[in-house]
């Protein structure tokens, strides 16, 4: 496959953090990037075919959806887990799945339209596989995005996505749910996708622009963009760590760690005493594992004295690999 060319850098490096949704966002791109908008389109749906980017369209807050995102784990016994992974993932709500090298060797994320949902889908895994899920739900988020720069030379930088705040609180109509439905694959790769959506759904073209501006103001969509394949671009160290923090320092803990350029997610989430002591969670990304190392030994000093231990848990295999598609 050939490597990316100078154009095709520059357009990922520029619209990770978001483009402005319009009638034609694709003309704003080019005009951005001094080109033409054909020549814009064609290229994302290359990048797209390629596996250079995941996707292009909204990220959608679940959480505001109303709906819920579980991350869960299970030690599954090494005999069994071909078996178990087919049962795991034959459930449409199941929407990562992830191999990692720990005795908590299975990961995956549970997308649902309520936490009564997830909690029957964890039900039903237990029931059909004969094995414990420990559910890990996100009680703080303290980061979430990373920036991967690509550089002329071929190689690669990561830094943060800038914050975004929401404004305001939305309630969602029934016209709003359809937009979701319509656009959580991506937006459609034509010269007004915001009119392509809006024949697909029945409704104005400005209804739709000006519903998906609301939505951007009040977080449910944290933003429109790029995505690109972190494992494409050659980021094949992926390393979730794990940090025991004492309740007390956990803000400070999560706000240092959600602050380095290297992490793409952080979160407090529950302890599973008395095997897991560990309450902060955050993802790094690296070429190789002993790259993730040397960063989470930064991690580590930063830390000090606030943990009373870590641990890194390495994906080894993608099992697994949706978009979060939630029921609106």
């Amino acid at each position: 496959m050939q490597p990316l060319s100078c154009f095709e850098r520059h357009l990922i490096n520029q619209f990770q953090g978001g483009v402005p949704l319009a009638q034609r966002p694709f003309r704003h791109m080019a005009e951005t990037l001094g080109a033409d908008e054909e020549q814009v389109m064609v290229t994302i749906q290359r990048l797209l075919d390629q596996g250079w980017l995941s996707r292009f369209g909204p990220l959608y807050n679940a959480e505001r959806l109303g709906g819920s995102l579980i991350l869960a784990a299970m030690a599954v016994p090494e005999e069994r887990f071909e078996q178990v992974t087919e049962s795991v993932n034959a459930l449409p709500e199941v929407a990562h799945n992830y191999r990692r090298d720990h005795w908590l060797n299975m990961w995956f994320v549970l997308a649902t339209d309520s936490a009564s949902t997830t909690a029957k889908a964890i039900e039903r895994i237990e029931r059909e596989t004969d094995l414990q899920v420990l559910a890990f739900p996100k009680e703080q988020e303290f980061y979430l995005g990373l920036w991967f720069e690509i550089k002329d030379d071929g190689s690669f930088n990561t830094r943060s996505l800038p914050a975004t705040e929401a404004s305001q609180t939305q309630a969602l109509d029934e016209l709003d749910k359809r937009i979701i439905a319509e656009t959580q694959v991506g937006l459609p790769l034509t010269h007004e996708p915001c009119e392509t959506v809006a024949e697909s759904i029945g409704c104005w073209p400005s209804d739709v622009v000006t519903r998906m501006d609301a939505m951007q103001e009040s977080g449910v969509i944290r933003r429109l963009g790029v995505v690109p394949n972190h494992y494409r671009l050659g980021f094949k160290g992926n390393g979730m760590t794990v940090w025991n923090i004492p309740d007390e320092q956990l803000q400070k803990a999560g706000a240092r760690l959600g602050a380095m350029d290297y992490v793409s997610h952080c979160y407090a989430r529950p302890r599973h005493m008395p095997d897991w002591p560990y309450n902060l969670f955050a993802m790094v990304h690296g070429r190789n594992r002993e790259e993730v190392m040397e960063k989470v030994s930064e991690m580590s000093s930063l830390l000090q004295p606030l943990s009373k231990g870590h641990e890194v848990l390495f994906s080894s295999a993608v099992l697994k690999k949706t978009g979060m598609r939630l029921a609106v």
